[in-house]
């Protein structure tokens, strides 16, 4: 009965929508993403009357005023943010269906879109750039870098996928894509004697200024009651190996893989983090509205190989 129940339901809406006017939802993604009557129209080739008057069509088909002026300028309304990355998906399907071309790397010309943090796409970002260049010479890769990445990406951003480090949650399914954990790094003019923990007592840190979530090594340093001195504050999480290489001094806790992407390139010596805590490995974590299987197939299966020398060279702690 409850099968039933649902196939009547969705007959229902699609019955409904044979009454509805299609034409509008390509305007209408127009607007959602530029925010203004007079782009929009422009990037569809309509007028700007014709787009004023397609608006307040959608306005009340859907009951909502999807634009509200601001300021000077205009902003979505909640229903109209939502609409965004599903009403996307659903056009572009649309246009393969129409179309009736099936996604091929050689010739494709799509935009697509991966959001990391910044320390992901140091480590992955330029081989992930190298592969699709190689692989789909015709699309464009967009990095989107940040931070604090999370799956809001999704709607904000339009990312096919998220690199979303482990400890980050998400309502979506993840896939391991490749390891990764917290460890000391510091300049080798430090007591070359010194274990990680006498570094991390002794040596001055430079500290990542306002995380949005104090980092989990120093909470655990402050339960331990471990004392320590924060002689630097940087905003640039990337710069801190740099910073502590080049100027030939300090401590720091970072990312394992980003701290061998510099022990190879500076003066810079890698420790373990002294206790036990979480890892920190980096999972995929696909956009919910994303159906184009091929598509994504393939961007996993570039994803892994892209990984894979981060694979490789990942050494578990003793």
């Amino acid at each position: 009965m409850a099968d039933r129940n649902a196939g009547s339901a969705t007959d229902a809406d699609l019955s409904r929508l044979a009454s509805v006017d299609l034409n509008l939802l390509v305007p209408l993604l127009a607007l959602l993403e530029e925010r203004s009557v007079t782009r929009a129209a422009r990037k569809v080739g309509l007028s700007q009357p014709a787009m004023s008057h397609g608006l307040n069509r959608t306005r009340r088909l859907l009951n909502d005023e999807l634009l509200v002026r601001q300021g000077r300028g205009m902003v979505l309304t909640p229903r109209a943010a939502e609409l965004i990355v599903p009403l996307r998906q659903a056009l572009y399907q649309a246009a393969r269906i129409v179309t009736g071309t099936s996604f091929d790397p050689a010739v494709d010309h799509r935009l697509i879109t991966v959001a990391m943090t910044n320390s992901t796409a140091f480590v992955i970002g330029s081989e992930l750039s190298r592969l699709l260049a190689e692989r789909a010479p015709n699309v464009v890769l967009r990095l989107r870098t940040t931070s604090v990445t999370t799956s809001a990406a999704f709607a904000e951003d339009a990312a096919d996928v998220v690199l979303l480090p482990e400890a980050f949650p998400t309502p979506h399914p993840r896939e391991r894509l490749y390891d990764d954990r917290w460890v000391v790094v510091a300049s080798w003019n430090e007591p070359k004697d010194a274990d990680a923990l006498e570094l991390l007592e002794k040596v001055p840190h430079v500290f990542l200024d306002e995380p949005a979530e104090r980092q989990r090594p120093y909470e655990i340093l402050d339960e331990k009651k471990i004392q320590y001195r924060v002689r630097q504050r940087v905003s640039d999480y990337l710069f801190i190996p740099h910073l502590i290489a080049q100027s030939g001094g300090g401590v720091a806790i970072h990312r394992y893989q980003v701290g061998l992407e510099f022990e190879g390139r500076f003066d810079l010596r890698v420790e373990e983090f002294p206790f036990p805590i979480e890892a920190l490995g980096i999972d995929m974590v696909w956009n919910p509205w994303l159906a184009d299987g091929p598509f994504k197939t393939w961007l996993r299966e570039m994803l892994i190989e892209a990984a894979a020398p981060l694979r490789a060279r990942y050494r578990p702690p003793q």
